[in-house]
């Protein structure tokens, strides 16, 4: 009598654990639910590395461009200072032409990259954050204290970043 006993309470037992188990299940309107938010949350985040790789990719063709102009930049010099040794020579005015066609077709090519002067004149205001100070001299009257005097080197810019500060003297 105690076994059939035992077994009514543990076949009650084993009802009440089932009704608690398929009380616990979730509906499939749940299951969807789930589902559908672990979908947007993954679309959400492939949409974001979308994004971000390429933006990451523009930043490395920019970078790239970068260090090929930063390697450039001494070239346009030497093409400048040859350029004003050769006005200074009347003899040499076919030359100083052909010098004067490939400097401005490098210059030119090169500006349709990106590249452009970063402006530093005489008079300006020193700011070292977009200037280089190369040195100080005594300024040659007081509105030039703390003005740049002379730009010994140009600056350049690829886009808004500037690849090479203009090296200047300013007056003290």
């Amino acid at each position: 009598m105690s076994d059939t006993k035992e077994n009514k309470e543990d076949k009650e037992i084993q009802v009440e654990k089932k009704n608690v188990e398929t009380s616990k299940k979730p509906t499939i309107e749940e299951q969807l639910g789930k589902e559908k938010d672990k979908f947007l949350r993954l679309f959400a985040e492939f949409e974001n590395y979308k994004r971000r790789t390429s933006k990451e990719r523009v930043e490395l063709f920019k970078t790239a461009n970068q260090e090929l102009m930063t390697v450039l930049l001494p070239v346009l010099d030497d093409f400048e200072r040859a350029l004003t040794h050769i006005e200074d020579d009347k003899e040499a005015e076919e030359l100083r032409k052909g010098v004067l066609l490939i400097y401005q077709k490098l210059l030119s090519t090169l500006e349709q990259k990106g590249l452009s002067v970063a402006e530093a004149k005489s008079g300006d205001v020193f700011d070292a954050e977009i200037h280089e100070a190369i040195t100080q001299i005594p300024a040659p009257s007081k509105k030039m204290k703390g003005k740049i005097v002379d730009v010994v080197e140009k600056g350049y810019k690829l886009g808004d970043k500037i690849i090479r500060f203009p090296k200047v003297v300013i007056g003290q």
